[in-house]
């Protein structure tokens, strides 16, 4: 404590004698702020030493009482300590009592070492003339306070590391005379009490051989419970489970969902390469002169064909398995099912043609398809109501299942989004901005969001083969998502001629939405519990795992926007972009990928090669990573540069890495769709060469039963 007390003392003279450096005067002491901030890292020093001497203090204290102590209170404590001694502690007792006899010798060794105290040594300067503003708002002073900080938390961490260091010393010392007291005893064991500890010995080295329940006879599995593979080479990728055998689906019913998946596939590869071709222009403007393929054109072609296109017949395929599945009852109205289909293609195809061509609904965002041809989508997505409400009304079981409450909701929520969006009665002025944010949030956190929910609910405890951990938690963020969700549109446009008072309430539901999010991660994390170890052996998990991931984070990442200041700093930079992948992509995208890959095996009895599956899975998500965080760091620097007047010339040329690392990203998620639809038809391939025999057998005895009667 000497060299210590030395040590601080020094630090005291060094921080109370520089000199001011225009007048080489003393230094005089004030309570001025920026005399005070000169002072920071003495007062720093200060709260250290006192830590450490409390500490030590502590510590000596603790030491003294514990110092004779042992845990070891009578002799049965000891003789219940020898009979839990394992196989091989009890051949080290035999070996050392032929040996040996009554040694023993242990030190206690006791040590304490004071903790390092850093800190930085201050030096006189002239007046610095500062900026406008709150003084701990400046770059300097903020700059310096993290250089001081930081080796004041290295010494805080030293000194944590050589005081856990002194416990493990002390907890050594107390083990090691608990071991003199045992071996004390070891020593004058009776024979009796010997004899039981060889018995004990006989009984360990017992071993059993691996085949008592074996044999070689031919297993005969009457109720089909055991799975046998053959594994012939070593395997290139890890081996995963393969789809367990479901109940059988209607045939009809199974080719209507197989055509809503190879559609939505193909409007994912068609709009994410008109995707792809837009993220090079943005590295190369001039690339092509063509009208139909300017910027202005194809990105709503992009993002319509993605939207409307890929992730709603996506959703709507896999709910015309889960409707009638969780209802127990047949699908309603099958051949309704093909009419939407065609309807929603054909919006689709027509739209983006017509978007190609100059012709668009004006301005709104996701809305641009002009209203002959959103009727045909509207049309579809009526047709698929009315499917799934019949077919939840003639259920077999009394409660509707929480997946029916989302997909039902979703549906009939899109259909009042669009007549909203699309019906001229508001559509001018402040009406035509508020409408749009209100059309615009519907259709992704009321359609998309909603329904990828029910996806969720369906395929997550399906696939861990265990219920969801909490219906009371899906009913409270489903009502809570409802009440939020449908207020937070005009958080787009803050500090707009929007009354302000909407304005916040948009923002106070923005963080309302925290409660449906925080419930609804909460629950399927929860229904992870106990069945981690499965994700290794699944090929479908990691990616709800990572869609749950970003729902959790894409969803917060909006509510964190919707401030002010956020706002302020994020909007019209490409911040945005990078949350809207992140949402549409992240978690939409991914929920879809992990339903497709848990559902098609089971209609097709064929699965994709599980190396490419993986290729797909890690492309996307490494693709995403690349696309989204460029993109949130640029955004934010462009948008301190916009707040600090820099012509938006300038921002665009600040931009150009980031946009480079965004068509990287690009390209590989791109890369990743084209394994998808490389897995897609493999899921869908029938097998070369083979023939069922079984069920063409079974074919002809039915018809020769029904032509007999």
């Amino acid at each position: 404590m000497k060299n210590l007390t030395i040590v601080f003392f020094g630090l005291f003279f060094i921080f109370t004698l520089p000199l001011q450096a225009d007048t080489m005067l003393p230094f005089s002491l004030s309570l001025e702020q920026h005399h005070l901030l000169s002072f920071l890292p003495l007062l720093l020093a200060l709260v250290l030493l006192a830590i450490v001497l409390l500490l030590e203090k502590g510590i000596r204290r603790w030491s003294e009482e514990f110092k004779n102590r042992s845990r070891f209170k009578d002799k049965n404590q000891l003789k219940s300590m020898t009979h839990a001694f394992d196989k091989k502690q009890l051949e080290r007792a035999f070996s050392i009592w032929k040996k040996m006899g009554r040694t023993a010798k242990l030190i206690l060794v006791f040590a304490f070492l004071a903790a390092l105290n850093l800190s930085e040594i201050a030096y006189a300067q002239g007046p610095v003339a500062l900026k406008p503003g709150p003084l701990w708002k400046q770059g300097g002073i903020i700059i310096t306070v993290v250089l001081v900080m930081i080796p004041i938390i290295v010494g805080l961490v030293l000194m944590v590391v050589k005081v856990k260091k002194l416990i493990n010393k002390h907890s050594q010392g107390w083990g090691n005379k608990d071991a003199e007291v045992l071996a004390a005893y070891l020593e004058t064991l009776t024979e009796e009490e010997k004899r039981e500890l060889i018995e004990k010995k006989e009984r360990l080295d017992y071993t059993l051989n691996n085949d008592e329940l074996g044999g070689k006879q031919q297993v005969r599995d009457e109720r089909g419970l055991l799975a046998f593979q053959e594994l012939t080479q070593l395997p290139v990728v890890p081996i995963k489970k393969k789809a367990l055998p479901r109940p059988d689906i209607d045939p009809k019913l199974a080719l209507l969902i197989k055509w809503y998946l190879i559609s939505a596939t193909f409007w994912l590869l068609f709009g994410t390469t008109v995707g792809e071709y837009l993220g090079v222009k943005f590295l190369a403007p001039d690339l092509d002169s063509v009208s139909w393929l300017s910027f202005g054109r194809l990105r709503p072609v992009h993002t319509n064909a993605v939207f409307w296109g890929w992730a709603s017949l996506g959703m709507l395929g896999l709910g015309y398995y889960i409707v009638p599945r969780v209802s127990n009852a047949p699908l309603a109205r099958i051949a309704w099912g093909w009419w939407a289909l065609c309807l929603i293609n054909a919006s689709v195809f027509l739209g983006s043609i017509s978007l190609m061509m100059g012709i668009n609904n004006g301005g709104g965002e996701y809305r641009e398809y002009i209203w002959p041809i959103m009727l045909l989508f509207g049309l579809g997505v009526g047709l698929s109501i009315g499917s799934y409400y019949k077919t939840i009304a003639q259920r077999k079981t009394g409660e509707i299942y929480i997946s029916n409450w989302y997909i039902l909701s979703a549906a009939i929520f899109i259909s009042v989004t669009a007549i909203v969006g699309y019906i001229p009665t508001w559509q001018d002025g402040l009406g035509e901005t508020i409408v749009q944010g209100y059309y615009m949030h519907q259709a992704v956190g009321m359609w998309f969001m909603l329904f990828t929910l029910g996806i969720v609910y369906y395929f997550l405890p399906q696939q861990l083969n265990r219920p969801i951990y909490s219906y009371s938690l899906g009913i409270m963020a489903f009502w809570t998502q409802i009440l939020f969700y449908t207020l937070i549109g005009t958080h787009h446009f803050v500090f707009s001629a929007i009354p302000w008072w909407l304005q916040t309430v948009a923002i106070v539901a923005s963080v309302g939405m925290v409660i449906p999010v925080v419930a609804g991660t909460t629950n399927f994390l929860l229904t992870f519990k106990g069945a981690w170890y499965k994700i290794k052996d699944s090929y479908t998990l990691p990616f709800f795992l990572v869609g749950i991931i970003f729902y959790f984070t894409g969803s917060l990442q909006g509510t964190a926007e919707a401030f002010r200041y956020t706002n302020l700093l994020w909007h019209f930079t490409d911040f945005t972009v990078a949350h809207s992948h992140m949402t549409m992509y992240g978690i939409i995208t991914f929920l879809l990928w992990g339903g497709i890959y848990a559902l098609l095996p089971r209609l097709s009895g064929q699965e994709a090669p599980q190396s490419t599956v993986g290729a797909h899975f890690w492309l996307a998500l490494i693709g995403l990573l690349f696309y989204s965080i460029p993109l949130m760091y640029g955004g934010t620097m462009r948008g301190l540069a916009w707040m600090d007047n820099v012509p938006f010339v300038e921002t665009i040329t600040m931009m150009m890495p980031y946009w480079l690392w965004r068509a990287i990203g690009g390209s590989l998620m791109w890369a990743s769709h084209l394994f998808f639809a490389y897995n897609m038809y493999k899921m869908l391939q029938k097998p070369s060469g083979q023939v069922d025999t079984t069920h063409i057998a079974l074919k002809k005895l039915e018809d020769k039963f029904n032509t007999s009667n």
